[in-house]
């Protein structure tokens, strides 16, 4: 009996001791494989993230990094100070931190072995908590049961322990905001951006070793980024977002444009006074054929708008705009299927209104034009109604210069584009000016006439002072008309202007003018002089600190002349001067009486409206100058140039 039971007992000893073996092994491999994961990404551990792996050049030779941190709340960029970061810096989000050693002159191989070591596994190691690693897998071996039991304490007490350390041993309070905010962060993915978008800064940090340069980061979000972190959205607008991403089967290529976008901002802004523009971003459908702009909503939106716009800067001229083709700008669900897909802004306008006037082709398309598509760097695509092709093809140089793309006549495609970005009409202010308060970028006229001598590839930027060249007269250019407001003595006002020592060119400016031609005689010129009229908007080729004077017709007409080249003039940096004629150097008087009411008060006339202002005073009046009483004109004009 004793024998059997002594079997038995041999039997159930053998069996503990496989089961006992099997424990071991299993507890065995887990300790082994706990010990390479803790060695090899001890910060795996302590964030819980996946890191792939740095450009080289955070690991190349003789590189000392301190802190580097990719912030996903404020994009800041935190440079270390002492080695140390402020409370108030404390990183939340990924922390990428090597070892900073300039004393390790003995260690140099061993540190290239670690920077190796640190490519294979795409991480950069962190010595310190390696060998805490270490540490804590020795005594779980001695101890398997402990490790069971408590290896989640035993993971966070790591992590407090790496996270006082990154932060220079801070105190326990500044460990807990730490905490706070890793945990507050704990969900977010971070994607590193290419080395291309790095924006790389020079910093010096003083230490016990010197001065070391210590680069420092700065990573966009525009690489994926931390999902649903919305940077002032409501939750509303975050889901819109997201339905929009879903309705283009996730194709996430017009996210920058939904970023941009003010959810809150109608379609279309018709508070200027001079014009109505629509700018949209997002989905958005344009139907040549229909004469529409249609926004498409993300599900859920409420957005019900619809606009009607004249894409021409003449808000109010009905006369004008009943020319215009009408386009409708609406929000919408429904809209046909794309044709054709644009990955460039759409800029919509008109082009019949009153172009063909020299002044009109600048201050209600040139201009306009300019201000509303100039910040796209030939990106854009123009979409025009009203097509005049030989408008286009006599200013084409412009185009070339502000799109790369072929023209679209708005009245005669029958494509449905689509596009991400879309304005429609012209940012337009008061005549032949941009405001650069209001306008893109803060664009000025300044801006325009470098543009124009650019785009005409004109010599001068700037006049010379006299002097400088020797035995060089200043050039006076004459503005003639053969029409109305012509000079009746021309030839005695150039010998007049040759007496005093000017070099005296005569132009003529028409419809039929060559532009390339113009502007090169007007670039070359110090002075430009003409009567109130188209032929002065040429002063847009003129060189900076150059000279305008605007003689103004019979009539009460200063303020006018002075709204349309006055003060445009003066915003280019061009020096502006003002002659107003008398009565006696009026052809009215040839018309009327000297006690008619037109001479005495020319005010009056201007009740009956523009259109008889002009009939009055532009269209039927000639100038005869006083050259004795424009002389001193001149001759300011040369000392202005001495100086």
């Amino acid at each position: 009996m004793k024998a059997v039971e002594r079997a038995k007992l041999v039997r159930s000893l053998r069996q503990e001791s496989r089961r006992l073996r099997m424990l071991v092994l299993v507890i065995g491999f887990f300790l082994v494989t706990l010990t390479f994961v803790v060695v090899t990404k001890p910060d795996a551990l302590l964030f819980n993230r996946k890191q792939p792996r740095p450009p080289p050049f955070l690991l190349r030779a003789g590189t000392s990094l301190g802190i580097l941190r990719l912030d996903g709340t404020t994009g800041r960029n935190l440079v270390p100070v002492n080695g140390r970061l402020s409370v108030d810096q404390a990183p939340r989000s990924l922390l990428i931190r090597q070892r900073v050693d300039a004393d390790a002159d003995a260690d140099a191989a061993a540190r290239s072995a670690d920077t190796l070591a640190a490519v294979d596994t795409k991480v950069v190691e962190d010595d310190n908590a390696a060998e805490e690693a270490n540490a804590n897998a020795r005594a779980a071996s001695e101890d398997e049961k402990r490790v069971l039991t408590s290896e989640p304490d035993q993971g966070k007490k790591a992590e407090q322990a790496t996270a006082s350390e990154l932060l220079g041993g801070e105190d326990k309070d500044s460990t807990k905001d730490l905490q706070e905010g890793h945990q507050e962060h704990q969900e977010h993915k971070v994607t590193l951006p290419t080395v291309s978008n790095y924006t790389i800064h020079d910093a010096t940090e003083d230490g016990d070793n010197g001065k070391q340069e210590v680069p420092v980061f700065t990573f966009p979000w525009c690489f994926g980024g931390p999902p649903d972190v919305a940077d002032g959205k409501t939750e509303a607008e975050i889901k819109l977002a997201k339905d929009v991403d879903q309705s283009n089967g996730g194709d996430r290529s017009h996210q920058t444009a939904l970023d941009n976008m003010d959810w809150n901002k109608p379609l279309c802004d018709f508070s200027n006074f001079r014009a109505n523009v629509c700018e949209m971003r997002g989905n958005i459908r344009i139907h040549p054929n229909g004469s529409s702009v249609m926004y498409m909503e993300p599900p859920g939106s409420k957005r019900n708008e619809q606009w009607k716009v004249k894409p021409y800067p003449r808000k109010g001229d009905e006369l004008c705009l009943g020319q215009i083709t009408e386009v409708t700008v609406q929000s919408s669900n429904v809209a046909p299927e794309c044709t054709k897909y644009h990955d460039v802004p759409a800029v919509i306008f008109s082009l019949t209104g009153y172009t063909g006037n020299l002044f009109h082709d600048f201050t209600d398309v040139l201009v306009p034009l300019f201000t509303t598509a100039s910040e796209f760097n030939g990106e854009v695509q123009f979409l025009i109604t009203n097509m005049a092709i030989w408008w286009t093809r006599k200013y084409g140089v412009v185009f070339e210069k502000l799109t790369k793309y072929p023209l679209i006549d708005f009245d005669k495609d029958n494509e449905v584009h689509c596009f991400k970005h879309a304005i429609v009409g012209l940012h337009a202010y008061m005549e032949f000016t941009i405001d650069p308060l209001k306008a893109p970028h803060n664009y000025s006229m300044v801006d325009f006439n470098r543009f124009m001598r650019r785009t005409y590839s004109l010599p001068r930027d700037a006049v010379t002072a006299l002097g400088e060249i020797p035995k060089t007269k200043p050039r006076l250019l004459i503005i003639s008309r053969q029409r109305t407001r012509m000079f009746l003595n021309l030839k005695e006002i150039v010998a007049m202007a040759e007496e005093i020592g000017y070099e005296v060119v005569v132009e003529e400016a028409n419809v039929n003018s060559n532009v390339a031609h113009f502007a090169k005689v007007v670039n070359s010129v110090d002075v430009m002089m003409g009567v109130h009229g188209a032929g002065l908007t040429n002063c847009a080729f003129l060189p900076h600190g150059a000279i305008l004077i605007q003689i103004v017709p019979w009539g009460a007409l200063d303020g006018i002349c002075r709204i349309d080249f006055g003060y445009p003039a003066e915003q280019m940096g061009l020096r502006y001067k003002h002659y107003s004629i008398g009565v006696h150097e009026s052809s009215l008087t040839d018309q009327y009486p000297l006690d008619h009411e037109i001479f005495k008060n020319p005010l009056a006339f201007h009740k009956n409206g523009f259109e008889f202002v002009r009939q009055t005073f532009m269209d039927t009046q000639n100038v005869r100058l006083d050259c004795n009483r424009f002389r001193p004109v001149l001759l300011e004009a040369l000392d202005q140039l001495n100086q």
